[in-house]
């Protein structure tokens, strides 16, 4: 039995952080798991920028409300699950995603929680586990399913690598040269 695992933003939806960087008009935060591997230091990064602009949960919220699937997503989503379970994967947390599920029909969705205090600002975050993509995969196959995979990003290679098909989607120059098709079992459409 075959178990999808997709990842969210840059497959399903736009960045969330890049429309909140166009809309908040602060350019760094356009950076996404796409320019940076690690994503801890990622996220403390800009938890660090929010907290200096004085930007908290509601603020990035608002421009979440915004942002729809792209262009067939829901109808791929719906397609897909017709003949096999699909699983949502994502780095991003509850707080952020749960908008965009509704927009995509509430898919399975795997992802992390913010901490946020009484005033709103985020305060931190609770990863799920410790590289969730992966170990995720690992736990699917651990109980008989093979997973197929895809995702955009850096942060997706663990699942891709380790699944019976993965496959890079829209993902950057950088990432396909870092990560060439014949080397890495998976390849870019």
């Amino acid at each position: 039995m075959f178990i999808t695992c997709l990842d969210m933003e840059g497959v399903l939806v736009p960045e969330i952080w890049i429309a909140f960087s166009k809309a908040s008009g602060i350019p760094e935060l356009k950076r996404t798991t796409r320019d940076e591997p690690d994503y801890n230091k990622l996220m403390h990064w800009r938890l660090d920028i929010l907290r200096e602009h004085g930007l908290g949960l509601k603020e990035i919220q608002d421009v979440i409300s915004t942002i729809d699937p792209m262009p067939g997503a829901k109808e791929f989503l719906d397609e897909l699950r017709r003949d096999m379970q699909v699983i949502i994967i994502s780095d991003t947390f509850t707080q952020f995603a749960m908008p965009l599920m509704k927009k995509l029909g509430y898919p399975t969705l795997f992802c992390n929680e913010l901490i946020v205090g009484e005033d709103g600002m985020i305060r931190d975050f609770r990863m799920r586990t410790a590289q969730s993509k992966l170990a995720t995969v690992k736990a699917l196959q651990s109980i008989g399913f093979e997973t197929i995979a895809s995702g955009d990003s850096y942060n997706d290679l663990g699942m891709i690598r380790e699944s019976s098909a993965g496959f890079l989607f829209r993902s950057t120059p950088q990432i396909i040269a870092d990560n060439p098709d014949g080397q890495s079992g998976y390849s870019e459409f």
